[in-house]
């Protein structure tokens, strides 16, 4: 499950201190009220006052932005895991004959060394 980004939400850096966020809040408020603007949906200021609800309180914004960093996190992993299979499909398959030399010359290698 993707996370929404409440930084994105309320128009502010990630590193915002409680004073920009609340200035943010208000600002958006104002803009996106269905009392004030008719033609919004009301979906907006639902989003707006969820955003401004977690990251108004350290707590929640302090699991809310772990949460953040592991989903981040996950998405690299799987995005590197995604490019190295892509490699290993562009990358030549040895064949049978190949394997085998290669076995019996490992073979030989370890035999002669002990």
């Amino acid at each position: 499950m993707s996370l929404k980004d409440y930084y994105a939400i309320l128009e502010v850096p990630r590193n915002a201190t409680l004073e920009q966020i609340k200035q943010s809040y208000r600002r958006l408020a104002r803009l996106y009220h269905p009392d004030l603007n008719k033609h919004i949906h009301d979906d907006r200021i639902k989003q707006l006052n969820e955003a401004y609800d977690v990251l108004s309180d350290t707590a929640r914004r302090l699991h809310y932005d772990i949460a953040m960093l592991e989903q981040m996190r996950n998405a690299l992993i799987l995005d590197m895991i995604r490019r190295q299979q892509e490699q290993a499909r562009r990358e030549p398959k040895m064949t049978w004959r190949e394997g085998v030399v290669g076995f019996v010359r490992e073979m030989k290698k370890e035999m002669q060394g002990n």
